[in-house]
């Protein structure tokens, strides 16, 4: 396994993070627990989840994944082994569940005293905002699209005061973005220079062969800036591994069971899937370790947040790691790219 250390902070984390999201409807407990075991024995030592999740988000389900990692932690005592990361729901009709306030001064308390209960820890080392209040384009928009009336009143501020109390207190360690455009990003960094607040370290934002969005604008700044991107959907719900080609339909995959998810369903993604599962194929490499080594190779990526589903899923991904594409060979991703721009935003 490959580390870096988050810049601004003291967190060395692996290069592959541990995305969580199915656990809890795609996966049980059992399953949660048994890919935590596998990931950290391979070196993994970042785990990212959310209040919101398990995915698709419900009632029923909220919390789910956290306290799944939460009895992971009581059952191993591995918690100071690992980096944690999670998140705060922002203002979207898919939470309403979930509390009618988002990035109040109360709602971050509630927040994050629910996700320290249930994650079973005193600390959370990356607290994440899940996306803006604002309406901007996040969530497979492509362009902005500004409305005259819209009722957000910018409280970046007061958003910053608020978690630098937590951080004060030693409820959070460090703050991050996600689904967040290079406004909002620099946005939060001018706050930290012009008045000393808390400084946000990381975007974790989408970014694969089909969605290649973070490269325009939002790249130069995570270098320049140093706040890199934690890379979310780097095989775009598992269809980067070609197993949804020629319309098959894997039993219990992601896209089986919840096909309102149509991020990654149009025709273009379809074409682009085949020209770089072809391509994979050619070189002897599985597409979807060629896939994840593409947003490995990145300079503006510090981590990869893989998914799965099975234990030998989990295994494929974290062997990532490993494969270092040649020149050639990303020139050839390239070309795909240039005929097949971000099918999938």
């Amino acid at each position: 396994m490959n580390y870096t250390t988050i810049e601004h902070t003291d967190l060395k984390v692996s290069k592959i993070c541990l995305g969580t999201m199915t656990w809890g409807q795609q996966n049980n407990e059992s399953d949660g627990h048994q890919q935590m075991s596998y990931a950290t024995d391979h070196g993994v030592n970042f785990f990212d989840t959310a209040e919101m999740y398990s995915i698709p988000p419900k009632q029923e389900t909220y919390g789910s994944t956290e306290r799944i990692i939460g009895s992971w932690f009581k059952q191993t005592g591995m918690r100071d082994k690992v980096i944690l990361a999670t998140k705060i729901a922002g203002k979207a009709g898919f939470t309403k569940h979930i509390r009618d306030e988002t990035y109040t001064r109360q709602a971050f308390r509630d927040a994050v005293e629910g996700s320290l209960s249930r994650l079973a820890t005193d600390y959370i080392d990356l607290y994440q905002l899940h996306w803006p209040e604002r309406k901007t384009n996040y969530f497979g928009s492509r362009g902005y699209n500004h409305s005259e009336n819209e009722q957000w009143i910018d409280n970046i501020h007061e958003i910053l005061v608020t978690l630098g109390d937590l951080i004060k207190e030693g409820k959070i360690r460090y703050i991050g973005v996600s689904n967040e455009t290079p406004w909002g990003v620099m946005r939060y960094l001018n706050e930290f220079r012009e008045h000393g607040l808390p400084r946000m370290v990381s975007i974790q934002n989408p970014y694969s062969l089909l969605n290649r969005s973070f490269e325009t604008g939002l790249a130069e700044i995570a270098i320049r800036e140093q706040i890199k991107l934690l890379a979310y959907s780097p095989l775009a719900f598992g269809v980067l591994s070609g197993k949804y080609l020629n319309g098959l339909q894997p039993e219990k995959a992601r896209l089986t069971l919840f096909p309102h998810y149509t991020r990654y369903a149009n025709p273009q993604v379809v074409e682009a899937t085949e020209r770089y599962v072809k391509l994979a194929r050619h070189h002897n490499l599985s597409p979807a370790q060629m896939a994840l080594a593409f947003v490995n190779s990145r300079p503006f990526v510090q981590s990869n947040i893989i998914g799965a589903t099975t234990v030998d899923q989990l295994k494929e991904n974290i062997e990532s790691i490993n494969l270092v594409l040649d020149p050639a060979l990303i020139e050839a991703i390239d070309h795909i790219h240039e005929l097949y721009p971000d099918p999938a935003p």
